[in-house]
């Protein structure tokens, strides 16, 4: 397996990976999420590639100040349990601490949760049991 930072020329095979481990609405979330961190700064974008060249997972960082989250980890369902998510999270870490982080966070949502025990193994601890969130689509 190799880790490098995503090229134009992934996306067909990192939305195939997000269609199949995120429900439609996260789906385009997630592309919004990606298109504009690689606006800002594509070293935070990262996908794993098998041996053989197939694009195997991915994950999106984002940076405020010293602060750092990731959002969009995701690994193709043949090739989970290889260790492959740790790699991404570890690759992401390394950049980080490269530009300046202090803190990392991940918000756990609705087509996410299956991921809070591995965020968990991976030494993150829940200060934040809710997120509300509303809509707002007129002032008026």
């Amino acid at each position: 397996m190799r880790l490098r930072s995503f090229q134009l020329s992934d996306i067909i095979a990192v939305q195939q990976i997000w269609a199949m481990t995120a429900s439609h609405k996260k789906e385009r979330e997630t592309l919004r999420v990606l298109s504009d961190q690689l606006a800002r700064d594509r070293d935070l974008v990262i996908v794993a590639e098998a041996d053989h060249g197939e694009v195997v997972g991915a994950i999106v960082g984002t940076m405020d100040g010293q602060s750092g989250f990731f959002y969009c980890l995701a690994v193709h369902p043949d090739y989970r349990n290889q260790k492959i998510g740790t790699a991404l999270v570890n690759a992401l870490y390394a950049r980080f601490q490269r530009k300046g982080v202090k803190r990392i966070y991940i918000t756990v949502d609705e087509g996410t949760e299956n991921l809070a025990p591995f965020y968990q193994h991976l030494g993150f601890s829940n200060w934040c049991h809710t997120r509300y969130e509303k809509d707002l689509l007129a002032f008026g």
